[in-house]
């Protein structure tokens, strides 16, 4: 129910736009053949930030860089990749230390 003398809005949903990796990779490369920053971002009427970032993606992590949907590579996550294997390394290594302790035992 609307109140009288209510003010509505007519709200529309914008979808974001998203952008394959060679989509971006192209637009990289276009910047990289001399064309400026800001020429290439009106003729894809993308944002200078948005290309700078893809430009810093790229650069930092190379073939890592544009991994998925929004789900960048990060550090971070390769770290916490790490730490689960270490994590899987020692349960393994403490198992096998206690199996070898027992077989020499039995022997």
């Amino acid at each position: 129910m609307i109140k009288k003398g209510a003010v509505t809005a007519n709200t529309a949903v914008v979808k974001r736009r998203t952008f394959t990796r060679e989509f971006k990779v192209q637009v990289i490369r276009e910047i990289e053949a001399g064309k400026t920053q800001a020429q290439v971002a009106r003729e894809y009427q993308i944002t200078d930030n948005t290309i700078s970032k893809w430009r810093r993606d790229l650069r930092q992590y190379k073939e890592r860089a544009f991994a998925g949907r929004g789900h960048a590579y990060t550090d971070e996550a390769r770290v916490n990749e790490l730490e689960r294997m270490v994590g899987r390394l020692t349960m393994e290594n403490d198992f096998l230390k206690k199996l070898l302790a027992k077989l020499e035992t039995e022997s």
